[in-house]
């Protein structure tokens, strides 16, 4: 019996935009057309474009290996995830699984709108090829992780996004399969779900079956994948160990400038509204250094914002290391900043004195939430910095240190008129 789980071998896939399939309504529609166009041939030229979303992508993974896919916005990782579980056809090569897959591509993937919570369980059984007996062994089991029972007989149309994405991880988790695919659809989930996932989707590695893991927290990806494939405008940029895949998607998806311009940033961006981050920059003090940071400096973040007036919100900073490691999350309101009373164009500064970071790159994301902390604008990894000792000191530590930040309200030094320029 061969170890290998899946096989990938020039894998592509293609699609045509700037034509719209046209419509015959009646014969004499039809008739008109064939007799305007006998060919077919208007529209194949000039107006049609072609897109590959993946383009000879190959690659192998072994029985109870558990892979990350990672890649920016667009990269086609949701596109290889559909291919792998047949939802959609490749335009060329082939793509083989060997065992039974679970999946969860996105909300609602799979479910039924008018069946129960139920209903859908044994319907998702049945498709992956169970007896009913099979599922009622794990229904219990199933029910209890997603904690849905008071809705179980409940249409899973009036399900909220959070308890379709809880039912479905759920079933594709617990009924058996020996390919396990999940993609970023997790991030809808609150943090305590998010734990909860990773460590069944640990289990179910450790039981040797397969995971295939797509996700924008590299932190996630480096705790359960030992193996991880880097994509990059529908290609397979690089494959090996986690570590290094994480650390060169990092350090080519993000800025390493002092300020970077965040009103057209996509990469790693979840925005719920209008109300978003336009500009971050940094700076250190004493700063002698043309942009690196010396172990011991104070470290300036500034942001600006585009909120609604009148609102209140808050706000959150994250340090990761360049294995994607959070090192520190500071919401704001945990210092007692929260900016109330919001003007159209805000500035926020963040201050981090002292700070004792071993030499390396570092990675910022943003957070934006509501007056109730739901999630306005997240945007990650946007900003790099380097750290790095001076001249005759050594530093083998590993580990940081973060004061507690200080938060303040600035002036805005723009106006709306130059941030749209």
């Amino acid at each position: 019996m061969s170890d290998v789980a899946i096989r990938v071998e020039n894998l592509g896939k293609m699609y045509r935009i700037g034509t719209a399939q046209e419509r015959h309504d009646t014969l004499r529609d039809a008739l008109v057309h064939f007799l305007r166009d006998p060919l077919g041939r208007k529209g194949r030229n000039g107006d049609e474009e072609i897109i590959w979303a993946l383009k000879d992508v190959s690659f192998e993974v072994k029985r109870g290996e558990v892979v990350g896919v990672i890649g920016r916005n667009g990269a086609g990782k949701s596109t290889l995830l559909k291919i792998l579980s047949r939802i959609t056809e490749p335009s060329e090569g082939l793509a083989d699984l060997y065992g039974r897959v679970g999946s969860l591509l996105e909300v609602g993937t799979g479910f039924h709108p008018e069946l129960t919570g139920r209903e859908n369980i044994y319907l998702s059984g049945a498709i992956l090829g169970m007896h009913k007996t099979e599922i009622d062994r794990r229904f219990d089991e199933i029910v209890a992780f997603a904690e849905i029972d008071k809705f179980l007989d409940t249409p899973v149309k009036r399900y909220s996004s959070g308890m379709y994405v809880r039912l479905g991880f759920a079933v594709a988790a617990h009924l058996d399969p020996e390919i396990l695919i999940v993609d970023e659809v997790l991030a809808v989930g609150d943090a305590q779900f998010q734990k909860k996932c990773l460590g069944k989707m640990g289990d179910v590695a450790r039981e040797g079956r397969t995971v295939l893991f797509v996700s924008h927290n590299m932190g996630a990806v480096g705790e359960l994948c030992t193996r991880s494939l880097l994509l990059e405008g529908g290609s397979l940029a690089a494959e090996g160990s986690t570590p290094s895949i994480v650390q060169k998607y990092l350090e080519n998806g993000s800025v390493s400038s002092s300020e970077v311009d965040l009103t057209e940033w996509s990469v790693e961006r979840t925005t719920k509204g209008s109300e978003r981050f336009v500009r971050l920059s940094y700076r250190s003090i004493p700063g002698n250094n043309n942009g690196i940071v010396l172990p011991g400096e104070t470290l300036v973040f500034k942001m600006q914002l585009r909120l609604t007036a009148g609102s209140r919100y808050h706000l959150s900073l994250i340090v990761r290391n360049a294995q994607g490691v959070m090192l520190y999350n500071c919401p704001s309101s945990d210092a007692g900043f929260v900016i109330e009373d919001a003007r159209p164009l805000e500035e926020v500064e963040v201050t981090f004195p002292d700070i004792e970071l071993a030499p390396g790159a570092y990675f910022v994301t943003l957070w934006l939430a509501d007056s109730a902390k739901n999630l306005l604008d997240r945007v990650g990894n946007c900003l790099r910095f380097e750290v790095t000792a001076p001249l005759g000191r050594q530093y083998d530590s590993k580990g940081c240190i973060f004061k507690v930040p200080q938060w303040k309200l600035l002036q805005p030094s723009m106006s709306e008129a130059e941030i749209e320029a």
